[in-house]
């Protein structure tokens, strides 16, 4: 912690592709930041193996009795872990649980997420095949601030990326994630160099390119 950089706490349920992007970042010296610690609950979470293969303290707290959010038990230990490693900003990768009440009051503010969909569209699961049945031309990307709705937080950046036709779920979702593996290092770095405003919904300070 002596060097002063930005301490990312990093939460996911799955591969982990969006944190792989973000660590690589770290590593080429274009996010000045490091990641203190990666939190899955899930027990055998790709995320969980590529963090420990990099040499960063990584591991599973048990959910609890819920489906789609910690329990109060839980969420108590993620946030004593998060504190204890010195995080700074907490980063969603693909975290399939809903944060909510004292998580968010314990990270006012700094709990950062990425959802595949241009926000205020298609909120919620599957919002690549949500805009697909919609008949949507455009999808995307939006890195957001969580708060305590589902994707309604402050939007912090996004990228646009097209419907082609043909598209099937499976196409349409894999561009949107390649579009996500640049989008949501670029927003972290800008934060940690401490380019980006929030004030109320209104946010400045990203710039891409």
């Amino acid at each position: 912690m002596s060097d002063g950089r930005l301490r990312l706490g990093i939460l996911g349920s799955g591969k982990g592709s969006n944190f792989v992007a973000i660590a690589d970042a770290i590593r080429a010296g274009s996010v000045d930041a490091e990641v203190a610690l990666v939190l899955s609950d899930v027990s055998d979470a790709g995320i969980l193996g590529h963090a420990r293969a990099s040499g960063i303290p990584a591991r599973h707290v048990a959910p609890g009795r819920f489906r789609t959010k910690l329990d109060e038990e839980s969420e108590s230990a993620v946030i004593g872990s998060l504190r204890e490693a010195g995080v700074g900003l907490v980063v969603l990768a693909g975290f399939m649980r809903i944060l909510k009440g004292e998580f968010l009051r314990a990270f006012d503010g700094r709990v950062m997420n990425i959802h595949p969909s241009l926000l205020p569209a298609f909120p919620g699961l599957e919002a690549w095949r949500q805009a697909l049945d919609y008949g949507a031309k455009v999808a995307g990307c939006t890195v957001h601030l969580v708060d305590q709705g589902i994707d309604t937080g402050p939007i912090l950046a996004q990228r646009a990326v097209p419907v082609l036709d043909g598209d099937d779920a499976a196409t349409l979702h894999a561009r949107i994630q390649g579009a996500e593996r640049e989008l949501y290092p670029a927003v972290v770095g800008a934060w940690a160099r401490g380019e980006i405003r929030v004030r109320g919904r209104m946010t400045s300070g990203f710039r891409e390119g």
